[in-house]
């Protein structure tokens, strides 16, 4: 099945690259949701970057190197990062980053719907994820 992120990654697709490395690419996203709105995608397509711990150093790496880089070049108040599991975000099936640089006052809205954590499953899932550190 034909992966518009792998074919970016091999060179084979023109997009305005920003930074690159033999593990990853990052580029201006096609559609942005802000001015700078930036992805960047490791040059494998993984299942989840999360379940290997080079290719996820080489992917927060760049990041963090872009991210910096976007904030300075545009003079923005921050950037939003997210990530989101292959699997999760629809038709695109390749790991990638968001970057999305912010100014107060952009009008981009983030938000999560919002709970309150219980003490006994706090404590349990803390235990939990311990044991699998």
């Amino acid at each position: 099945m034909a992966c518009r992120f792998c074919d970016i990654a091999a060179g084979d697709a023109e997009v305005p690259r920003l930074y690159e490395t033999d593990d990853v690419v990052a580029f201006l996203d096609a559609n942005p949701a802000v001015r700078g709105h930036a992805l960047v995608v490791p040059t494998l397509h993984e299942r989840d970057v999360l379940d290997d711990r080079g290719e996820a150093t080489a992917v927060f790496a760049a990041v963090q190197r872009v991210g910096s880089a976007l904030r300075d070049a545009l003079d923005a108040d921050g950037i939003s990062v997210f990530y989101t599991t292959p699997e999760l975000v629809g038709d695109v099936t390749h790991p990638h980053v968001h970057l999305l640089p912010r100014d107060r006052g952009d009008g981009v809205h983030l938000a999560l719907d919002r709970g309150t954590l219980d003490e006994a499953d706090a404590d349990a899932l803390v235990e939990r994820v311990r044991g699998t550190l």
